[in-house]
């Protein structure tokens, strides 16, 4: 399938589509956040279990106030020092986005990229899923050469430099009085902790079965 400008990959989106486009860390697949049949599409073609919640990509800080996030004293600060970066930041959030994006405490995982490509798709589509390219069970797509293969005729690519391959974003909970770093990835703990003014939780063994995490992985 042809590779799509920027223009042409934002307005594939909107109309519905899937699109695969690089991030800092790997491939990621875009679907409209808001849209119910987008992102069932995403979750059949992935084959994606529908109790794991999708991110959501952000141009910056500023949307989440657009999208309605109930954001905290901690939760701007660590966005407004790291982002775009790689951290993806739990937040509750009153948006009506499509079933399956935000938990069912109505939390969403919120990522802001570094890389050109995905901040100005994130900036020209609206708010989209930031879930890596790859069917469920299988490694994500780390060039584009490998996101081509499995794209085949289904899904177009967006132009532009390849995924930077850098280390998977961590993930921080703030939706309680308890921030908690769920993974340490890209950003070291002691580095959010700094930035936190102290010491916040972790979660080692991932949610309790049953309880839907929100910010399934891309990177």
């Amino acid at each position: 399938m042809k590779a799509l400008s920027l223009d042409e990959a934002a307005q594939r989106i909107r109309s519905g589509e899937l699109v695969a486009y690089p991030t800092e860390t790997v491939w990621g697949l875009a679907a409209d956040a808001r849209s119910a049949a987008a992102v069932a599409k995403l979750r059949a073609w992935k084959g994606r279990d529908g109790a794991k919640a999708l991110p959501v990509l952000v141009r910056d800080y500023g949307e989440l106030a657009e999208l309605r996030a109930q954001t905290s004293a901690l939760a701007e600060r660590l966005a407004t020092k790291l982002w775009p970066g790689p951290l993806t930041l739990i937040v509750r959030c009153a948006e009506a986005f499509a079933p399956g994006i935000a938990s069912e405490a109505g939390a969403v995982g919120f990522r802001c990229s570094p890389h050109p490509v995905a901040r100005e798709l994130a900036r020209a589509a609206g708010a989209i899923t930031a879930t890596s390219f790859n069917r469920s069970g299988e490694p994500p797509c780390a060039t584009r050469a490998q996101a081509e293969r499995i794209a085949g005729d289904q899904i177009a690519l967006a132009l532009g430099e390849d995924a930077w391959g850098t280390a998977p974003s961590s993930v921080v909970d703030a939706t309680g009085d308890e921030p908690r770093v769920l993974r340490e990835g890209a950003i070291p703990k002691h580095e959010i902790e700094a930035l936190a003014g102290g010491p916040l939780g972790s979660d080692p063994k991932g949610p309790p079965a049953g309880r839907r995490r929100a910010g399934g992985r891309c990177g």
